[in-house]
């Protein structure tokens, strides 16, 4: 069973390579406003293909404001590489490796393949922010492949909550 994140509370460790060499950890992110760690499903995953390439498409509008980010999964690494690849991601800094463990840290769902071309196990997705200081800004996670935040317009918000100091919501549990 995954665990409930709270915003505003220190975002779970996180560290996994890199496609095309290096690892990415979260404690070693400067953002001006915030890391976006997005976890999506994999390389089976039209809905995921379709997601990250408009990501893609939008890195230079995260870049301006202020958002570093990167797409992690559970692929192992030969995956990842078809992904990046297959997928035309050249953009992102694309993860691979997530462990169950960090899919429960994070409050994911963790899904079992019921199709060939799955991995045995997989996370569903989620979208975070977090801020330079590692706290959660948001928090969107789903269990169905379909259901995900349009990032493009979360990055024309951006602006807004660091102009108007507006904190994280959802802080009462």
């Amino acid at each position: 069973m995954s665990q409930k994140l709270m915003p505003d509370s220190q975002a779970p460790a996180l560290s996994l390579p890199l496609v095309g060499g290096g690892t990415w950890t979260l404690a070693n992110q400067s953002p001006k406003n915030f890391t976006m760690v997005i976890f999506y499903r994999g390389l089976h995953c039209p809905v995921c293909k379709m997601y990250l390439e408009k990501l893609n498409n939008l890195i230079d509008m995260a870049a301006e404001a202020g958002v570093a980010v990167v797409a992690a999964s559970m692929d192992p690494e030969d995956r990842a590489i078809q992904t990046k690849a297959e997928w035309d991601l050249g953009n992102i800094d694309l993860a691979y490796g997530a462990t169950p463990e960090d899919v429960h840290n994070w409050g994911l769902y963790l899904s079992t393949a019921f199709k060939e071309a799955e991995n045995s196990q997989f996370a569903e997705p989620g979208l975070f922010w977090v801020r330079p200081d590692g706290r959660l800004y948001l928090i969107d996670i789903s269990n169905m492949p379909w259901s995900r935040p349009d990032v493009e317009f979360l990055l024309s918000k951006v602006q807004f909550a660091m102009d108007n100091n507006y904190p994280a919501r959802g802080t009462t549990a």
